[in-house]
């Protein structure tokens, strides 16, 4: 191996245009490694659970479902030129129990894996242990996007130190805009702006910002709360909508119709960067306390967003040193005083503002892209030193 020659890596991970959060995370980064000279521009081996019109960058599907093409994909990728995986893991995208059937797939991987975690479980099932203990054991590195997760993935899932790596959650750079220029587009002309995007499903917490919301508008009638986007497709698949409708009867019954709006769609990159632009508080009442990461909170990070969260483990991490503000789990008042203080302390608004635009702007997928690369690049010339591949 020639250390200096341009390599060849490739990423098992949904991809668009399945929507999903990991697939949009995963077409950021393939854009911005494309732009690296150390590497051929990347591909990706798509995991699908429907027919999907995928662009040039994925070279082979693994349907999901189907345990057998977990073995055969991972033939099929060693047959090709590709010298490196990184494998985007979540439990829920791969099949069968806790996603065991990924196992089947690196067992017959005869290249070097890199495995990034977007859950991490300070209390897992067997199944869920065993799974990720195994690509700990597989992989070359483990990468996760929060310091306090790496205490869990020694002590839980006996994954060695010195193979864990810590790298931001990636936000893709846009150049800012007026806040009160896009308010004003949205009709939102001297309203405080609170907002919450992502699929949505009961995990959300969001019956507890409704409430808090009723608590402040009664104070603050020019307060607006946006939840933007659509249910969850395992959520709509198995009740419908109706975790959105059991929102909307709340909104009704709360008499807050005015301060609270839904925006039900899938919302593109560029959406969801506006409506943060716009808002001046970002809301993260997850119910979940072991949630490792959230992109949602890192585009909230990125943009200078203040955070009000309840304090799940990756919110802890990003919102501590002023950054913004936790909330308790499950309580409503909780969230409402939070909400209270940062629209009565315009001063302490502003400086939360700026040490988060300052932590957010380490964030941006050009910087995230470099760390990836540098993993990438040092990996393959410690195998190559010591001769060993991870099999």
């Amino acid at each position: 191996m020639v250390p200096n020659r341009m390599r060849n890596i490739a990423f098992l991970s949904t991809y668009p245009p399945r929507e999903c959060g990991i697939a949009t995370f995963t077409q950021d980064l393939v854009m911005e490694l494309g732009r690296v000279s150390l590497l051929n521009k990347p591909k990706v081996v798509a995991v699908s659970n429907n027919d999907y019109n995928y662009d040039d960058n994925v070279i082979i599907g693994l349907w999901q479902h189907d345990r057998e093409d977990y073995f055969k994909t991972a033939l099929d990728i060693n047959k090709t030129n590709i010298e490196l995986l990184v494998m985007e893991h979540e439990y829920g995208i791969f099949g069968g129990e806790a996603g065991e059937f990924v196992l089947d797939f690196v067992e017959n991987l005869r290249i070097p894996l890199i495995t990034t975690l977007h859950t991490v479980l300070s209390s897992p099932s067997a199944k869920q242990e065993q799974v990720l203990r195994t690509l700990g054991e597989k992989s070359a590195k483990v990468v996760t996007m929060a310091q306090n997760t790496k205490p869990l993935l020694e002590a839980v899932y006996g994954i060695e130190p010195s193979k864990i790596e810590v790298i931001h959650h990636g936000v893709p750079y846009r150049n800012p805009e007026s806040r009160d220029r896009l308010k004003e587009k949205q009709g939102l002309n001297g309203r405080s702006v609170i907002s919450t995007f992502g699929l949505l499903s009961p995990g959300k917490g969001l019956e507890y910002a409704i409430e808090a919301i009723a608590q402040i508008a009664k104070e603050h009638k020019d307060i607006v709360y946006l939840i933007l986007g659509q249910t969850h497709p395992c959520v709509k698949k198995e009740a419908g909508e109706e975790y959105r409708k059991k929102l909307m009867e709340m909104v009704e019954k709360l008499g807050i119709n005015e301060h609270v709006r839904f925006v039900d769609k899938y919302l593109s990159k560029d959406e969801i960067i506006r409506y943060l632009q716009m808002s001046d508080i970002y809301m993260t009442p997850y119910l979940n306390k072991d949630q490792a990461v959230s992109g949602t909170l890192a585009y909230a990070i990125g943009y200078g967003r203040i955070v009000i969260s309840t304090p799940y483990s990756y919110a802890r991490e990003m919102l501590a040193d002023g950054r913004g503000l936790l909330a308790e789990f499950c309580d409503a008042n909780s969230l409402a005083k939070n909400i209270k203080y940062i629209l009565e302390n315009p001063e302490a608004k502003k400086e939360m503002e700026r040490r988060t635009l300052s932590a957010g702007r380490t964030m941006m997928w050009r910087h995230v892209a470099k760390q990836y690369t540098k993993l990438f690049i040092g990996t393959m010339e410690e195998l190559r030193i010591s001769g060993s591949m991870v099999v």
